[in-house]
């Protein structure tokens, strides 16, 4: 939200046509028919130092205002001194705001590039200057790839070779396998594995809000008379308007071109801005009210009843593309009667049980939590054994599933919950 207002407030005082509707103006004031103002355009012009201005989208602004910039804003700054033309930076911006919480990119490449009408290999090549940002290994599209990206810099080391030929051995603990293929010593094969457990398997994590950090909702989700409303937290946000004597200056024949231009420039910029701050308010309810209709029994007190729901069901119900969604929930908060939730929580894959019926993966997390609570602390159970616990209740999943949550959920392995009983 502070970054949100800290936007406005550099549009205000970097744009001379924009100001705020309780602006008090001379609104009778007229400009001198002979042509002289009160402003010395040159002037004007010698000192205004115009930021990157967007290219106008009159079909689509997707959220082009982020309210939580310290990530993705340092992201865009490192982008745009790599000397990318206007319509390159705009793909690149796009690919950043895709990045979910791991820094992984969140969209397929073929649905960005149709959408920006380029070829793949242009997309590639755009991607590539993605993959040069700090903190290495953001953009990739699994686990393997995030890790290749960091070993750049060491293609034909034993690690980059492990993780390019043999990544299902290392990531199963086959390293028997990896030793005899690759024909190296176990001191080799050590300082390998060393060098991989050493890398960042989620670069975009750092940026997570830790528990200490206070939420300001963005959106308001409150239930009157049996009937839900929703609506955005931004009552702060002040009312913009283009300024009425700069729109005569721009339309004056007596102004130079050059001025006519200068100032015309910076309507333009300020009406997407206004533009661009109404689109945010309309995604945000539009997002949060499709996904209240597809989550009724969280919203009626369930809250541990999430329904498998996924970002393009939210696209599909409300015709927006994925890719703004995405953006349009990353980072948002819903207060909601039940509290304070990150817009990206109402999200989860399904997972199919042995009844045929379809669950979202945050149930059997919650059931992998409610099992490892009851355990006794004496003997833990394992992964193995919460794996055989979850199929005979009718949740088909794989041992590597369960320990995939039970790491999700901030759980230590078996040997390090054993607790000795006095």
């Amino acid at each position: 939200m502070a970054d949100l207002e800290d936007s406005i407030i550099e549009e205000l005082e970097n744009n001379p046509t924009l100001e705020q509707e309780e602006s008090k103006l001379d609104q009778d004031s007229e400009l001198d028919t002979d042509g002289k103002d009160e402003v010395d355009w040159d002037e004007e012009m010698d000192d205004y130092e115009p930021g990157y201005t967007a290219p106008r989208k009159e079909e689509s602004l997707d959220l082009p205002l982020p309210d939580r910039p310290d990530f993705i804003a340092g992201l865009i700054k490192q982008i745009e001194l790599l000397g990318m033309g206007t319509e390159e930076l705009e793909i690149a911006k796009d690919i950043i705001w895709n990045l979910d919480e791991r820094g992984y990119l969140s969209t397929d490449l073929e649905l960005l590039a149709d959408r920006f009408e380029i070829s793949k290999s242009d997309l590639d090549h755009t991607l590539n200057k993605i993959y040069m940002l700090e903190p290495k290994g953001l953009g990739a599209r699994n686990l393997r790839e995030c890790l290749l990206l960091q070993l750049n810099n060491k293609t034909g080391s034993l690690a980059h070779q492990i993780l390019s030929d043999h990544f299902d051995d290392f990531a199963n603990h086959r390293y028997e396998i990896i030793e005899k293929s690759l024909s190296c010593s176990k001191e080799d094969l050590s300082t390998a594995i060393g060098q991989i457990s050493s890398l960042n398997p989620k670069p975009g994590e750092a940026q997570q809000i830790t528990k200490d950090e206070t939420v300001i909702p963005d959106v308001i989700l409150t239930k009157r008379d049996d009937e839900w409303f929703v609506t955005t937290n931004d009552n702060w946000i002040p009312e913009l308007r283009i300024n009425s004597t700069y729109k005569l200056m721009a339309k004056q024949n007596s102004q130079n071109a050059e001025a006519k231009r200068f100032i015309q420039k910076k309507i333009n910029s300020a009406e997407w801005f206004i533009d661009a701050l109404h689109q945010r308010r309309k995604t945000l309810i539009n997002v949060s009210t499709a996904i209240l209709l597809r989550q009724p029994e969280f919203f009626k007190g369930n809250i541990n009843s999430i329904s498998p729901m996924k970002l393009q069901d939210i696209a599909d119900d409300i015709s927006m593309d994925v890719s703004t969604i995405s953006r349009a929930t990353r980072g948002k908060y819903a207060d909601t009667p039940y509290g304070v939730f990150e817009l990206k929580s109402f999200f989860s894959e399904s997972i199919g049980l042995k009844s045929g019926e379809e669950i979202s993966n945050k149930m059997i997390k919650l059931e992998v939590k409610n099992i490892i609570k009851k355990e006794n602390k004496s003997h833990p159970l394992t992964d193995e054994e919460i794996m055989e616990f979850l199929n005979n209740q009718g949740f088909p999943v794989a041992r590597r599933t369960v320990a995939k949550y039970r790491d999700q959920l901030k759980i230590p392995v078996a040997r390090l919950r054993r607790q000795i009983q006095q």
